[in-house]
């Protein structure tokens, strides 16, 4: 089960640094549980960055990001901007944050 996320951005300059962790399992299929059963696949497909509501980014994964991956753009904003972060995993499942910049 995925977690929360946790979303930080900083002015520098005339762009913004956004570093996001992302808490999920990020599992590939390939391992199996102590008792020798295959884990199902788990992982985040896609990423969107969007700024104010418009997108941004659009970044598509796989499983071999690492479990609770670190994700970190620059992006064209000013302080009081909204960069909202979304992903969805192969189970259809989402999570969405927004921060404000400051």
């Amino acid at each position: 089960m995925a977690g929360p996320m946790r979303i930080r951005a900083q002015v520098n300059g005339d762009e913004v640094n956004v570093r996001a962790l992302m808490a999920h399992p990020m599992e590939t299929g390939f391992r199996k549980d102590s008792s020798g059963n295959p884990i199902p696949a788990h992982y985040i497909t896609e990423v969107i960055a969007s700024v104010n509501g418009k997108t941004v980014l659009t970044a598509e994964w796989s499983g071999a990001i690492s479990t609770n991956p670190y994700f970190e753009f620059d992006v064209k904003a000013k302080k009081g901007d909204k960069i909202t972060l979304k992903w969805i995993d192969n189970k259809g499942e989402s999570k969405e944050e927004t921060v404000e910049v400051k």
